[in-house]
């Protein structure tokens, strides 16, 4: 059983999770700032360039989910995990220096804290996903991607994530002053979500890997690997590593004070 398998969400297993790690979040404590991106197709990737991993263009279908309108702050964090490991320090400042694992743990304490059904479990030596589960996770590499492209309301493609102008949406090496930022402060794209480029790097879930020509659906990236993907660049990075195609990858162990996260949610159509 690989790490991406589907497993069947269930209360009782929720329970005992929230049980075992014996926490609770009243809902009023925690604002989400989650936005709606609707599902559709749209073209990952590009078709040549420099980087060779961003290559080739390739059609993605994508089913609607939510996304956090900013990356998750060091206030937020404090909150859920009773900690702050950021070297840059302030509350409405990215919360940097944590690990992928680290990410993991986060999501299910905050869907645990909220009442909601955990997104991911331990399987032998794999952390596996719920893809079912309506707690909160880490988005694939392509819903960050699509959501940095302005999902498919977003007619007007920009090289950075909302303009074509850097400096108006990221903090980068330009103007950064080499530290984090408040989340927020410049510019959202067509979705409505800030810093998608540059401020700090984001985990997604995928192992890192090359791209496939063939058309996808809700892919999820390698079923193995030996690094997560980061998306986004960072307030260290160059113009170019803040694009909203551009990729990097880490150990899942590593914390480093350019990369945080953002998080995602299963969207439930509670009409049908």
């Amino acid at each position: 059983m690989n790490n991406e398998q589907c497993v069947t969400s269930n209360k009782k297993r929720s329970q005992s999770d929230s049980k075992s790690m014996q926490y609770i979040l009243p809902n009023k404590y925690f604002t989400d700032n989650m936005v709606f991106a609707e599902g559709g197709s749209f073209r990952m990737g590009v078709a040549e360039g420099t980087d060779s991993d961003e290559c080739p263009s390739h059609t993605v279908t994508l089913k609607s989910f939510y996304i956090s309108k900013y990356e998750v702050t060091q206030k937020e964090w404090k909150m859920i995990m009773g900690n702050n490991p950021s070297y840059f320090k302030g509350d409405s400042l990215p919360v940097e220096s944590v690990s992928w694992i680290d990410a993991i743990v986060f999501c299910n304490k905050l869907s645990i804290g909220k009442g909601l059904i955990p997104a991911y479990h331990k399987q032998g030596g794999s952390i596996i996903c719920d893809w079912n589960a309506d707690g909160y996770r880490l988005p694939t590499e392509a819903e960050w991607e699509f959501a940095a492209k302005g999902g498919i309301n977003n007619s007007l493609t920009t090289e950075y994530s909302g303009s074509n102008i850097v400096g108006l949406v990221a903090w980068y090496d330009g103007n950064s002053g080499r530290k984090t930022h408040p989340v927020g402060a410049k510019k959202p794209n067509a979705l409505g979500l800030y810093d998608m480029s540059g401020n700090v790097w984001e985990w997604c879930w995928d192992w890192y890997g090359g791209y496939l020509p063939e058309a996808q659906t809700n892919p999820k990236g390698p079923d193995t690997g030996v690094n997560r993907v980061n998306r986004g660049g960072s307030w260290g990075s160059a113009a170019y590593g803040v694009r909203s195609v551009c990729r990097s990858l880490n150990t899942p162990s590593l914390r480093g004070y350019i990369v945080g996260l953002r998080l995602a949610r299963n969207y439930v159509n509670k009409t049908k």
